[in-house]
């Protein structure tokens, strides 16, 4: 092997490494670094910015973010809270589905935080070990990712993937089952984890010593008094997903964005150009109707963690591009005999690279344009789309701390050995059904 590809490859993993490591845009930034490295350091011409999927995840959040200012968020979670108080014996399966169908309609597995108190307070009023409905609710949140049509991931799929006969309706035709049906096994899987509550060493420690209180008489399905919406807070959801109706549609029906021109034949708008349109407009009418303050959107939270994934993906698929183009015939000459004799190992390589990236969107930026030079099929590379949510392997993600801390009775908690952790069955059930199905829908019907 050159001694240059393997040194411009231990750039590569020093940049992933350090921006792990650092967290937060630190990631993209780190990515930078990198690139700056083989360029200046190994003269290798810098790779294509990767504009498209930037414009869709940057128009995107200001949609979210319009909505999250005018209130909707909050209207969001308080409708997500009634569905799961309202069905407190079977809030196991029906946390995940709660939090999976919020996080596909919102692009964002953020909504979860706000609803981990709540899975928790009925699992534990219900007699329920929290750790089963809290761990595959958070795992779902994420899944959920990979089948959003407004997720900064679907964003990145789109945009690598429209030359190929692949756009928003393939990849939903094939990620939204797979990874549904994956959660819903894994939320059968979770009803029999751990020991009941009354058996449970930890938790009836914590009760004796009075660090938790045991469950009251008032009832999982009650809830105390809200705070009251902001005033715009239904009307800016509605038109949120009025919205996420409009792109869909626009996906189904390419007639929709078929436009007039000069030319004998019509122009066919591409779904990216659509998205950013459609959603630019949105965040304008949330704001229009609903009076939202203009000057808090770019400080809310939608907004500061869209911004952060924008830099991620700018700086680590510079670098990947960067990287693989310099060296493209030495790594497809390497991986095409695999890739061809077992297509399916890409997933681990996606697989490990989320690991490493905390992130579905810069992964997915970052390796699918690999397995495409390898001749992976555009509709295979979908259906490892799934593999890309490794972040739980190593318990240090932001939802998986959050459920943690949430669950005050200590049952959803990291293991001795620190792999053995309440996210890990789960988490590797929903990614390799997720696989499995996405692959089999896609060799069957694509």
């Amino acid at each position: 092997m050159d001694i240059k590809l393997i040194l411009e490859f231990l750039v590569l993993i020093g940049a992933l490494l350090m921006g792990a490591r650092a967290g937060g845009v630190g990631l993209g930034l780190w990515g930078a670094v990198g690139l700056l490295v083989l360029v200046v350091g190994f003269g290798v011409p810098p790779g294509a910015i990767p504009g498209e999927v930037l414009i869709i995840v940057l128009t995107v959040i200001m949609a979210a973010s319009a909505m999250e200012v005018a209130g909707g968020v909050d209207f969001l979670v308080r409708v997500a809270e009634r569905i799961i108080r309202k069905n407190p014996k079977q809030v196991t399966i029906v946390a995940p589905l709660v939090t999976y169908g919020f996080t596909f309609a919102s692009g964002t597995g953020h909504i979860v935080y706000p609803l981990l108190p709540v899975i928790y307070e009925v699992a534990h009023e219900s007699g329920i070990r929290p750790e089963r409905p809290m761990a595959i609710a958070t795992i779902a949140s994420q899944q959920a990712i990979t089948a959003s049509p407004v997720s900064a991931a679907t964003a990145a799929m789109i945009g690598l993937l429209a030359t190929h006969n692949i756009g928003l309706v393939q990849i939903l035709l094939i990620c939204v089952p797979s990874t549904l049906i994956a959660v819903v096994i894994a939320a059968f899987f979770q009803l029999r984890v751990g020991k009941e509550l009354k058996d449970d060493p930890e938790y009836q420690r914590r009760l004796k010593a009075g660090e938790l209180a045991p469950p009251s008489r008032q009832g999982a399905g009650a809830a105390t008094t809200p705070t009251p919406l902001k005033q715009g807070a239904k009307a800016s959801a509605f038109i949120f997903f009025g919205g996420v109706a409009l792109v869909v549609l626009a996906g189904l029906f390419p007639a929709l964005r078929t436009v007039p021109s000069k030319a004998a034949e019509s122009v066919v708008v591409g779904m990216p150009v659509a998205i950013a349109m459609v959603m630019l407009a949105v965040a304008a009418v949330i704001i229009t109707v609903t009076k939202a303050p203009v000057a808090e959107v770019p400080n809310c939270k939608t907004c500061q963690s869209g911004i952060t994934a924008i830099i991620g993906i700018l700086g680590l698929a510079w670098l990947g591009d960067t990287f693989i183009s310099a060296n493209q015939e030495a790594i497809i000459g390497g991986l095409s005999s695999m890739a061809k004799a077992a297509p399916w190992t890409f997933a681990i390589g996606l697989f490990i690279a989320s690991m490493l990236l905390y992130s579905q969107a810069a992964t997915a930026r970052a390796l699918m344009p690999l397995g495409l030079s390898l001749g992976i099929p555009a509709a295979s590379l979908v259906g490892m789309f799934p593999a890309v949510n490794g972040y739980f392997f190593i318990p240090n993600y932001g939802t998986l701390i959050a459920a943690m801390q949430f669950d005050r009775s200590g049952t959803t908690r990291i293991g001795k050995y620190l792999l053995n952790h309440s996210f890990m069955l789960p988490g590797i059930i929903t990614t390799v059904g997720g696989v499995g199905i996405g692959l089999l829908i896609a060799k069957l019907f694509f």
